[in-house]
């Protein structure tokens, strides 16, 4: 796998719609952003649809999913999809995978999640065999697959993680962990030593840490709050993340109540130059790679220029 890794990129701005989306992956690459990211999920545009569209019309600009579900789609069925893209746009590419949560998936697909970490497990190595070799021959408690005839198409496959069992499969058997809304120093001081115990004990080196960051481009505390809580609160309902939030020393309260301590550390603000140093100072930690997603404020479309400016001059250093 040849791909030169830049170590910033960006959440896509606008998914409202596909056109919204690719003219987001259009404006970053003019601004100098290196890399974007899409979320994946429920009745939202597919990125895994839209992104051979924004990667036919740029030029340099790597595309990433950050994650597509596991349980909608079968893993020999996003190999399809992914391989098809590689082979259109080699080395430009990034493949997230994850088990997203149980309020999609049970109540909102009807699908069993049964156990999502050892669902994971088995997806991943179907889906790393297929990307490999172009065949897979597993059976399991989720999947039992036999096929072949397909051809190795390796990109960097990432899977998400909240808890320290998840980074350590990452270690184990990824090429990496994608983080969300999860604590900085949470992810230095549990996140990584879980990681680098998973490719320590499967005898590999360590994989690539990818950190979500929220940038709210203001200095007024007060707004920062304002706008960022609804945003974060949506997640700390969800089982998962308040379990991770707590394990980070954030736990939240009743009502998936988030504190403004967690918004505090969580969520990076300022002006531009401030937000240009906090993230510089991210990037100084063993963190490998830095996924930014915009909560707009005042003027999202002038906060996009700034932040997309930011990225712009990290990434060239």
């Amino acid at each position: 796998m040849d791909m030169e890794f830049p170590r910033i990129g960006l959440d896509v701005p606008d998914k409202t719609s596909a056109a919204t989306a690719v003219d987001s992956i259009l404006r970053a690459e003019s601004r100098g952003v290196p890399m974007v990211w899409s979320t994946v999920g429920g009745v939202r545009p597919d990125a895994m649809t839209f992104f051979p569209a924004a990667l036919a019309r740029t030029r340099s600009i790597k595309l990433g999913t950050a994650i597509v579900p596991t349980y909608p789609r079968h893993p020999a069925a996003l190999y399809s999809q992914a391989a098809a893209i590689y082979q259109m746009f080699p080395d430009r590419f990034r493949l997230g995978i994850g088990p997203s949560h149980r309020p999609t998936i049970e109540g909102g697909f009807g699908i069993e999640m049964g156990r999502p970490l050892a669902h994971l497990r088995e997806y991943l190595m179907v889906l790393r065999s297929l990307i490999d070799t172009g065949e897979a021959d597993f059976s399991g408690d989720y999947f039992t697959v036999s096929i072949s005839g397909g051809t190795p198409a390796p990109m960097p496959l990432y899977i998400s993680a909240l808890r320290q069992n998840a980074f350590r499969l990452a270690g184990e058997a990824a090429d990496g962990a994608i983080s969300w809304l999860c604590p900085v120093a949470y992810l230095n001081e549990t996140a990584i030593p879980s990681m680098r115990a998973g490719a320590q004990e499967a005898g590999r080196a360590a994989p690539r840490m990818i950190a979500h960051v929220p940038v709210v481009m203001s200095d007024s505390l007060e707004r920062v709050r304002e706008v960022a809580n609804p945003v974060v609160s949506r997640y700390a309902r969800l089982p998962f993340y308040a379990n991770m939030f707590a394990d980070a020393g954030y736990p939240v309260g009743p009502d998936s109540k988030v504190t403004d301590d967690l918004l505090d550390h969580l969520v990076v603000n300022g002006s531009v130059e401030t937000v240009e140093q906090r993230l510089s100072a991210i990037l100084d930690t063993d963190i490998d790679e830095l996924l930014v997603m915009l909560i707009p404020g005042d003027d999202p479309a002038a906060e996009e220029e700034d932040l997309s400016g930011i990225i712009a001059r990290l990434a060239a250093k």
